[in-house]
């Protein structure tokens, strides 16, 4: 396959620096960023990866300049790879406003921002890949998760929507719903810890805590192996050779457990309330009606 260029967010830990790595191991170019020193990047760049400093929650008209730049160090881009992304941890009630958008900030707009400033590029050579890093956070809400949940929850209707947008440019769209990676999301300097405000919901902030601390370097899922299915995905090779181009994919056994558990329960109740769903309709009489036409009796059905 032709090599591709690939310009990849959140680049100084995590799925995006394993991204990178697997990126070069497979002969393509990789444009790796971060928010900040790219002294961050170093390992990255001495792997063979240029480096680009790029705030995924700066403003349009800087991350616009920051791909520009992007696009100049080897003439174009060819997958999008929206990586950047971290967890405000705690009880929804607990959550302020302030850490509800800094999440989002970061989470959602980022992606939306940066696929924004790489959309012109993509539809005028009438090709692109953009790739949407999820969660299983995105697919059903968690103790302790809310602000989390509720970004990856509204990047699943952003991605679904920009694909169905964009498809006609031939632009491909993949968002993937990944379950629980030994990657540094859960270390305590990549969470963000809420600050506990509400004495009623000490046990479960304490079972949220514990859990976070017991999860940090325990997660069951290796995120070479996570990573190196979605870039097949991408170029349409490997596991992905002669399957359908998934919109969504969950990744990992928990995504998947989840996944299926959330839409059986779904199915069932759709099932048991399909009458009552199904009743909001106006009336519509049962009866023919009649009516008189020029003297002729005529049927309104």
């Amino acid at each position: 396959m032709t090599q591709l260029t690939w310009l990849v967010t959140g680049c100084s830990s995590g799925f995006g620096e394993v991204f990178v790595r697997s990126i070069l191991a497979r002969g393509d170019r990789a444009i790796a960023t971060a928010r900040g020193d790219v002294a961050r990047l170093a390992l990255l760049k001495d792997a063979g990866a240029a480096v680009l400093s790029l705030d995924v929650t700066a403003s349009q008209a800087n991350i616009n300049a920051k791909v520009e730049e992007g696009i100049a160090i080897y003439g174009g881009i060819d997958v999008l790879v929206n990586s950047a992304g971290y967890i405000e941890a705690g009880i929804a009630e607990e959550v302020t406003q302030e850490r509800f958008i800094a999440q989002f900030n970061t989470n959602l707009f980022g992606s939306i921002n940066t696929t924004r400033a790489l959309l012109p590029h993509f539809r005028a050579k009438k090709s692109g890949v953009i790739v949407y890093v999820g969660s299983l956070g995105g697919i059903a809400g968690e103790v302790g998760g809310a602000a989390y949940c509720a970004s990856k929850f509204a990047l699943e209707g952003v991605a679904e929507s920009m694909k169905l947008e964009t498809e006609s440019f031939g632009i491909r769209s993949h968002l993937f719903q990944l379950g629980h990676y030994r990657t540094k999301l859960l270390s305590t300097d990549n969470y963000k810890a809420v600050p506990r405000t509400v004495d009623a919901y000490k046990a479960l902030n304490d079972m949220i805590y514990g859990f976070l601390g017991q999860a940090d370097s325990n997660q069951p899922g290796d995120p070479e192996k996570a990573v190196n299915i979605m870039i097949d995905i991408v170029k349409e090779e490997g596991v992905a050779e002669g399957k359908t181009q998934p919109l969504r994919l969950p990744i990992g056994k928990d995504a998947l457990g989840t996944l299926r558990n959330k839409y059986v329960k779904y199915l069932e109740l759709c099932n048991e309330w399909e009458d009552v769903i199904t009743s909001t309709d106006y009336d519509i009489p049962d009866v023919k009606a009649s009516t008189t036409v020029q003297g002729h009796e005529a049927t309104v059905l």
